[in-house]
Protein backbone atom coordinates (compact mmCIF):
# COMPACT_ATOMS: atom_id res chain seq x y z
CA UNK A 1 0.00 0.00 0.00
CA UNK A 2 1.26 3.22 -0.96
CA UNK A 3 1.66 6.45 1.05
CA UNK A 4 -1.14 8.04 -0.43
CA UNK A 5 -3.49 5.49 0.16
CA UNK A 6 -2.43 4.57 3.76
CA UNK A 7 -2.78 8.45 4.07
CA UNK A 8 -6.94 8.08 2.58
CA UNK A 9 -7.55 5.45 4.33
CA UNK A 10 -6.60 7.32 8.14
CA UNK A 11 -8.69 10.36 6.92
CA UNK A 12 -11.31 7.82 6.24
CA UNK A 13 -11.42 6.67 9.59
CA UNK A 14 -11.64 10.13 10.96
CA UNK A 15 -14.19 11.04 8.82
CA UNK A 16 -15.91 7.91 9.72
CA UNK A 17 -15.18 8.02 13.97
CA UNK A 18 -16.69 11.79 13.56
CA UNK A 19 -19.79 10.71 11.77
CA UNK A 20 -20.55 7.71 13.54
CA UNK A 21 -19.50 8.77 17.16
CA UNK A 22 -20.34 12.44 17.50
CA UNK A 23 -23.06 12.05 20.22
CA UNK A 24 -26.81 11.71 18.51
CA UNK A 25 -28.35 15.08 20.13
CA UNK A 26 -25.22 17.27 18.45
CA UNK A 27 -26.53 15.50 14.90
CA UNK A 28 -28.71 17.33 12.94
CA UNK A 29 -32.38 17.48 13.26
CA UNK A 30 -34.68 16.94 10.61
CA UNK A 31 -36.11 20.34 9.54
CA UNK A 32 -37.69 21.53 6.10
CA UNK A 33 -34.71 23.96 5.49
CA UNK A 34 -31.84 22.70 6.91
CA UNK A 35 -30.23 25.91 7.77
CA UNK A 36 -28.00 24.66 10.08
CA UNK A 37 -26.54 22.42 7.68
CA UNK A 38 -23.77 24.22 5.49
CA UNK A 39 -23.25 24.53 1.61
CA UNK A 40 -20.21 22.86 1.69
CA UNK A 41 -18.67 19.52 0.17
CA UNK A 42 -18.64 16.62 2.24
CA UNK A 43 -19.47 13.23 3.28
CA UNK A 44 -22.77 12.92 5.52
CA UNK A 45 -24.64 9.94 7.35
CA UNK A 46 -28.32 9.50 8.15
CA UNK A 47 -27.87 7.77 12.02
CA UNK A 48 -30.80 6.63 13.83
CA UNK A 49 -31.02 7.01 17.88
CA UNK A 50 -30.63 3.49 18.09
CA UNK A 51 -30.14 1.45 14.98
CA UNK A 52 -26.95 3.75 14.41
CA UNK A 53 -25.84 4.23 10.93
CA UNK A 54 -28.25 4.29 8.04
CA UNK A 55 -26.93 5.48 4.97
CA UNK A 56 -23.79 7.48 4.05
CA UNK A 57 -23.30 9.74 0.81
CA UNK A 58 -21.20 12.36 -0.23
CA UNK A 59 -21.80 15.74 -1.75
CA UNK A 60 -20.73 19.04 -3.45
CA UNK A 61 -23.47 20.80 -1.00
CA UNK A 62 -24.51 19.33 2.30
CA UNK A 63 -27.77 21.87 2.63
CA UNK A 64 -28.71 21.40 -0.91
CA UNK A 65 -28.36 17.37 -0.48
CA UNK A 66 -31.04 17.48 1.96
CA UNK A 67 -32.94 20.97 0.73
CA UNK A 68 -34.47 18.66 -2.73
CA UNK A 69 -35.07 15.43 -0.52
CA UNK A 70 -33.64 12.22 0.09
CA UNK A 71 -34.39 8.59 -0.51
CA UNK A 72 -33.14 7.48 3.29
CA UNK A 73 -35.84 10.14 4.59
CA UNK A 74 -38.57 7.71 2.75
CA UNK A 75 -37.03 4.49 3.57
CA UNK A 76 -36.88 5.77 7.14
CA UNK A 77 -40.09 6.41 7.10
CA UNK A 78 -41.31 3.52 5.76
CA UNK A 79 -39.57 1.76 8.50
CA UNK A 80 -41.60 3.67 10.67
CA UNK A 81 -38.48 5.47 12.01
CA UNK A 82 -40.19 8.43 14.39
CA UNK A 83 -38.36 11.75 12.79
CA UNK A 84 -36.74 12.56 16.48
CA UNK A 85 -35.17 9.28 16.20
CA UNK A 86 -33.26 10.35 12.87
CA UNK A 87 -30.66 12.69 12.54
CA UNK A 88 -27.86 14.00 10.47
CA UNK A 89 -24.08 14.05 11.05
CA UNK A 90 -21.66 15.82 8.70
CA UNK A 91 -17.85 16.21 8.28
CA UNK A 92 -17.16 18.99 5.63
CA UNK A 93 -14.48 18.59 4.02
CA UNK A 94 -12.68 21.51 2.39
CA UNK A 95 -10.23 19.58 0.15
CA UNK A 96 -12.66 20.55 -2.91
CA UNK A 97 -9.19 20.73 -5.22
CA UNK A 98 -9.41 16.72 -6.27
CA UNK A 99 -12.56 15.89 -7.41
CA UNK A 100 -12.18 12.11 -6.41
CA UNK A 101 -11.55 12.23 -2.99
CA UNK A 102 -14.88 12.77 -1.79
CA UNK A 103 -15.55 9.15 -3.61
CA UNK A 104 -12.69 7.52 -2.44
CA UNK A 105 -13.28 8.77 0.99
CA UNK A 106 -16.95 7.74 0.51
CA UNK A 107 -16.11 4.05 -1.18
CA UNK A 108 -13.50 3.13 1.97
CA UNK A 109 -16.34 4.47 4.26
CA UNK A 110 -19.01 2.29 2.91
CA UNK A 111 -16.65 -0.69 2.89
CA UNK A 112 -16.29 -0.64 6.33
CA UNK A 113 -19.35 -0.06 7.52
CA UNK A 114 -22.38 -1.30 4.98
CA UNK A 115 -25.36 0.59 6.24
CA UNK A 116 -28.14 -0.90 5.32
CA UNK A 117 -29.74 1.74 3.35
CA UNK A 118 -26.98 1.85 1.02
CA UNK A 119 -27.99 0.16 -2.26
CA UNK A 120 -24.62 -0.53 -3.48
CA UNK A 121 -20.87 -0.80 -1.89
CA UNK A 122 -18.11 -0.17 -3.87
CA UNK A 123 -15.43 -3.07 -4.31
CA UNK A 124 -12.04 -2.37 -3.74
CA UNK A 125 -9.58 -1.58 -6.15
Amino acid sequence: MSTSDSELKAQARSILDAIAFTPFEQCQPLTRDFNLIPSRPGIYAIRHRIHGLLYIGKTKSLRGRFTGGHKAFLWAWLDRYRDEDVRIAIQVIPYWKNPTLLLELEAIILRATEPPYNAQIPTER
